[in-house]
């Protein structure tokens, strides 16, 4: 494995342990501090805005620039969020933190380019699926790890110890070298350029803008269902996350090898599945294995850049991966937004509506992905680079 790829996932593998303390407590804990759930929605709804409008810049710079020195940026931002949440007394601060943290995120599209770069003998899709599995492997011990830390000491004291975890995070991600060799399939690459002209990469972010959106929504006000709906404690609701965590781990180790429509289709079944066990479901037994079928929204997130990298030049991948970004912030800011007004409506009805849509995006990508497959390969843009591997 290369060094940078191995820095990489020990920095991340760290940083999900910081995240995963607080991640899926943070809808409860701004409950506590006075917001109602259409607040709530709204709150993620802007930090998803913060994280959108980095995306394509920073896709950009790191095309021209590299990708080492955004990241080193996004990470000490992160840890910087970290601590505003921990200093927070009111909703405005830690509503300041979350943004912030939200907007700390600018370095996806670039860590995703950096990744593919120094992939070594993996395929982009198996890359960038290890790297997010073992990070959701870190995460695994914090959700059960920050509910018994915030049902006895309260919930800022997890913030506390995320920061700390997160500067030591941040120390592993600077040994990155910063000009890795180029991967040889994108050496030996000579399609043309013109992302804006290539009518199949932007009819595919039309499909991944709605399908990120379906996959999304039932997720952002779950955590408050638990508790108010179901009465379960900050405890149980953080055991449960740990299933959620493993099983992001274990579906992206284990089913990280599938190719790129495969992944997705498997994906949105699985998320179809947790919606329905949460319509349904009375016991923590159901809402755990809900939680681990979530883990089909990273799958296909994943998959969603393993089906775009041959689409376009390597000296764009940069600005793909932020349009793809951005399109799938885009939708994780409108996704709690609506979940918010659903859930004021009827709690039920958040999970109801994600069903159908994820019913209509299953059909939809079904037709739509093997059409844009083929289309990519006669398409003078994808002339000699690598076919998607499906």
């Amino acid at each position: 494995m290369n060094r940078n790829l191995l820095f990489i996932i020990l920095s991340l593998f760290t940083w999900g342990m910081g995240e995963g303390l607080f991640l899926y407590f943070q809808p409860i804990y701004m409950q506590q501090l006075g917001a109602d759930p259409i607040l709530i929605g709204g709150i993620l709804g802007v930090t998803g805005v913060a994280m959108a409008l980095a995306q394509i810049p920073s896709g950009v710079l790191a095309d021209k620039v590299g990708s080492r020195g955004l990241m080193w940026a996004s990470w000490i931002l992160g840890a910087i969020s970290a601590a505003m949440m921990a200093l927070a007394h009111s909703l405005p601060l830690f509503a300041a933190g979350i943004i912030l943290y939200g907007a700390s995120g600018f370095a996806i599209a670039p860590m995703n380019r950096y990744i593919t770069g120094v992939r070594g003998k993996f395929t982009v899709g198996r890359s960038l699926t290890l790297v997010s599995g073992l990070y959701n492997l870190g995460a695994v011990i914090g959700p059960v790890t920050g509910g018994l830390i915030a049902q006895k000491y309260g919930f800022r004291t997890i913030y506390w110890i995320s920061t700390i975890i997160f500067v030591l995070s941040t120390v592993l991600i600077l040994f990155i070298e910063k000009n890795p060799p180029q991967h040889h399939e994108d050496a030996q690459s000579t399609s043309s350029r013109g992302i804006r002209k290539n009518a199949v990469f932007i009819g595919f972010t039309a499909i991944v803008f709605f399908l990120m959106f379906a996959l999304y929504l039932p997720f952002p006000l779950t955590p408050n269902f638990l508790e108010n709906q179901q009465g379960f404690s900050s405890s149980t609701i953080g055991i449960l996350g740990t299933v959620g965590s493993l099983g992001n781990a274990i579906t992206m180790l284990v089913l990280g090898t599938l190719r790129p429509i495969a992944g997705f289709m498997v994906g949105q079944v699985m998320v179809a599945g947790m919606s329905a066990l949460f319509m349904l479901g009375n016991t923590p037994l159901w809402f755990g294995a809900g939680y681990f079928l979530f883990a089909g929204f990273r799958l296909s997130k994943s998959m969603v850049l393993a089906f775009a990298r041959p689409l376009v030049h390597p000296s764009e991948i940069g600005l793909a991966y932020g349009i793809l970004e951005t399109v799938n912030s885009v939708a994780i800011i409108l996704a709690p937004v609506v979940a918010g007004f659903l859930y004021d409506y009827s709690p039920v009805m958040v999970y109801r509506v994600a069903l159908i849509a994820m019913l209509i995006t299953i059909i939809v990508s079904a037709a739509a992905l093997p059409q844009f497959k083929r289309r990519s390969l006669e398409a003078p843009v994808a002339a000699k680079e690598p076919a998607i591997d499906d």
